[in-house]
């Protein structure tokens, strides 16, 4: 049962989809756009102090890829309806952006554009992460990690852009 009292169908089986399916399409997204450390652009940026070292994003994001599936497969278990839509409308939203961020930093050299992608993405995950605690608590306290993530990520990026205020293009200027 979910909070509201609709039945739930088991998750665990489309959780074997979903956690795989994050997980290779955020590894495609970085691997695509050449993301992290050993990118001659990213190498030559000035970096905040508090950069984590190039293996730990691996693990955090194949983390956070994981927890982000299952979350999702128990949403994906319960019965349509007008707040599950909405709640895999905004996770889809902010996926999407998600799978953006890497080829806009990393591919287009476009700090500024990516600083404003990962503010909406944080933002719309934060909708999310809110409508799928409503349906399934536990969906949504998945979610919590991958919001803290964000909220760092964005501060690198902040500092980054900070700290190289004319590397790489710009649609913005």
């Amino acid at each position: 049962m979910t909070d509201q009292g609709t039945q739930v169908r088991p998750w665990t089986r489309i959780a074997l989809l979903t956690v795989p399916a994050l997980i290779l399409l955020g590894s495609a997204s970085g691997w695509l756009s050449n993301s992290g450390y050993g990118n001659g652009w990213f190498d030559a940026l000035v970096k905040p102090a508090f950069m984590p070292p190039g293996w730990l994003f691996g693990v955090a994001w194949t983390i956070l890829y994981a927890l982000m599936g299952a979350a999702l497969a128990m949403i994906l278990a319960l019965a349509p309806s007008p707040r599950r839509r909405n709640a895999l409308a905004l996770f889809f939203a902010q996926l999407a952006l998600n799978l953006a961020w890497s080829p806009i930093f990393f591919g287009m050299h476009d700090i500024k554009l990516a600083q404003v992608v990962i503010f909406a993405m944080a933002a719309i995950a934060a909708g999310a992460a809110g409508q799928f605690f409503r349906l399934r608590r536990v969906a949504g306290l998945l979610l919590t990690p991958y919001l803290g993530w964000l909220v760092f990520a964005a501060a690198l990026n902040a500092t980054i852009l900070n700290l190289n205020p004319d590397a790489g293009t710009s649609l913005f200027g």
